[in-house]
């Protein structure tokens, strides 16, 4: 069921309620007002016959004979006269006796003074009635044949009036949700028309303020996400097919010289060295690019564990060297021995930070004149701080602003290998581990590296 049906009946639903609670209302209140008029009407009818009655203005028989004639045409008042001990002293019908006076309704009469009862369809009233310092009893009964012909005209007309009003409002409720839930369907429209090709249009924002701005705000927010992350993704496979494409070229290349004509074996030995060497740059731009997708991992799918920070550095500096013999790392500990371990600790993954590291120390090293880097554990408020230092050329503005972009390579690259994938890798596994990172460089000064975890220490 579409909205626009389901709130139309719902609409009507709510409003019917509404509407039938008033006109049930309408009856009731019209049914006591009718109830209490002829009461009061039953009162003055009895009134006026017995004070006729007890003033001999007109005798028995004639009112009787009124009575019994009226009868024929109309709803005429049954009206009966007693003393206080239960004599009675006129009725208009005795042998009708709408009412059927006892001695029980007498003294409830005396006691009250005036009731008001029903019998059946009839309405009666009891009451003392005073004449000439003597009391009487008079009672009066009759059915209300005009009052109850115009409740009855009221209830056929707030029937009609129902019947046709929810009609009306059930045509009303439609056209109201569909002029509501248009600019919806507006935007499910626009919508439609966004795809990968046209990923950069959005959606009209008419009013902020209403929801349905809100709506809208929110997506094109979301769409902003979206074509980031496709222009990011489009450029990563560019990039990744154009790296990929130049060790595979050599490689190819190198195979095919070796294969146009017979080689001594020292000439086939140098074709496979350069091969080798080939397959291991492809080998490292892979595992770059392997080890860049995990850093792109939610943080609830990566396993976490209490990790030391210079532990993890020691084991770093031992990788390090061992890959690169003429490197230098020196580990500085700024921390006394009284200090708390845990204030050097974190919470994290130590593969990836193991990777962000090396990626720093190495980067420091490999433009660095000595190839040397210095690595500084420290702490401050609630961050674990590692500075790592080199004596290098430095970077300038541009290569600073541009650092972390992936494949970017900075104006030294040319005396050092590398992808420009390194530091986009370590930016994004701290970014992954809620910390923070920071390069300070002047040319010819040399760069710095600060990276702020978070310790365990509360």
């Amino acid at each position: 069921m579409k909205i626009r049906t389901a709130l139309t009946l719902k609409y009507t639903c709510i409003t019917a309620t509404i509407f039938l609670l008033c006109t049930v209302l309408i009856y009731l209140i019209s049914e006591q007002t009718r109830d209490q008029t002829f009461f009061r009407n039953l009162k003055s009818e009895a009134i006026t016959k017995a004070n006729l009655f007890l003033a001999n203005q007109v005798d028995a028989k004639t009112m009787q004979s009124v009575y019994l004639n009226n009868k024929k045409f109309i709803n005429e008042v049954e009206v009966a006269v007693y003393t206080t001990n239960f004599d009675m002293l006129y009725h208009d019908a005795i042998h009708n006796d709408i009412v059927k006076e006892n001695q029980a309704m007498i003294n409830d009469i005396l006691q009250k003074r005036e009731i008001e009862f029903h019998i059946g369809k009839y309405q009666g009233i009891g009451m003392v009635y005073p004449y000439q310092d003597k009391n009487y009893i008079v009672t009066a009964a009759a059915y209300d044949g005009y009052g109850y012909d115009n409740l009855f005209g009221l209830q056929e007309t707030l029937i009609i009036l129902f019947i046709v009003g929810l009609s009306l409002l059930f045509i009303a409720g439609y056209f109201l949700a569909r002029i509501t839930l248009r600019p919806i369907s507006h935007i499910a429209n626009e919508a439609e028309s966004i795809t990968a090709s046209h990923i950069d249009r959005r959606l009209a924002v008419k009013n902020k303020n209403d929801e349905l701005g809100e709506l809208c705000i929110a997506f094109n927010a979301l769409l902003d996400r979206l074509e980031a992350s496709f222009n990011s993704q489009k450029a990563f496979v560019s990039n990744v097919s154009h790296e990929l494409r130049t060790p595979l070229a050599a490689l190819t290349a190198e195979v095919d010289v070796s294969l146009q004509k017979e080689r001594t074996n020292e000439q086939y030995r140098l074709a496979m060295l350069n091969m080798q060497q080939d397959a291991k740059r492809m080998t490292r731009l892979v595992d770059g690019l392997l080890n860049l997708a995990k850093a792109d991992y939610c943080k609830e799918d990566i396993s976490m564990r209490e990790v030391r920070l210079d532990e993890l550095l020691l084991d770093v500096r031992e990788l390090i060297l061992r890959a690169h013999a003429d490197y230098s790392v020196e580990l500085l500990f700024c921390n006394d021995e009284d200090d708390d371990d845990r204030l050097i600790t974190t919470v994290g993954n130590p593969y990836l930070l193991n990777i962000a590291f090396a990626n720093l120390i190495e980067n420091n090293c490999k433009y660095s004149a000595n190839h040397s880097s210095i690595v500084q554990i420290s702490f401050r408020g609630c961050w674990s701080v590692v500075r790592m230092s080199d004596n290098g050329l430095g970077m300038s503005a541009e290569d600073q602003k541009n650092l972390f972009t992936l494949f970017y390579r900075g104006g030294n690259s040319t005396t050092a290998e590398g992808y420009g994938i390194g530091m986009t890798l370590a930016q994004k596994i701290i970014h992954l581990h809620g910390g923070n990172i920071a390069v300070h460089s002047e040319q010819g000064r040399g760069t710095s590296f600060v990276v702020e975890l978070k310790h365990i220490v509360k």
